[in-house]
């Protein structure tokens, strides 16, 4: 398993999950066994390219999309960014973000 392998098996997880789609069912979308499917989403193995361009079609993303890792960040990244937005916020920002969080955190 590469590095390579294993964020594109997450993605591709990730991307299924937002669509509602089991392994089972993305799976015969894209006419592949559902082992198969596992295997990519645990990232034993990279897709063929046809079997990319099926994957996107079936997420609904382009294939570029597939590669898309960015979301993916450190706890300590996103703390980061989220204190220098709270740095520069104007008083009403700051109210709105408050709402916001508190408002998760009940949830």
């Amino acid at each position: 398993m590469t590095i390579l392998s294993k964020l594109l098996g997450q993605r591709i997880k990730d991307l299924r999950k937002r669509q509602k789609l089991t392994q089972a069912e993305l799976a015969e979308i894209i006419g592949m066994e559902t082992t198969n499917l596992c295997k990519l989403e645990n990232g034993g193995q990279i897709p063929k390219a046809e079997n990319m361009e099926r994957l996107a079609k079936a997420l609904r993303v382009n294939v570029k999309d597939l590669f898309d890792f960015g979301y993916m960040k450190s706890v300590k990244t996103l703390q980061q960014e989220l204190v220098d937005i709270i740095a520069t916020a104007t008083r009403k920002e700051l109210e709105l973000y408050y709402k916001i969080i508190m408002a998760t955190k009940e949830a």
